[in-house]
């Protein structure tokens, strides 16, 4: 049937576009403040500290 078809190639081009986005945001890069907020986790797990200053 023709809108079986319609169906399966709108199916295909939003699986494409799912992806597509997820694999760009799988590629970005992380935010400076979030590289920022896990080197003060590492240094204070590093040192036995309990508290992130802010």
């Amino acid at each position: 049937m023709a809108s079986d078809e319609k169906k399966i190639r709108g199916e295909k081009q939003i699986d494409e576009n799912l992806k597509r986005v997820y694999e760009e945001v799988v590629n970005e890069e992380i935010p400076d403040r979030f590289k920022d907020l896990l080197s003060q986790l590492k240094s204070q797990s590093d040192s036995g500290g309990s508290d992130v200053s802010r």
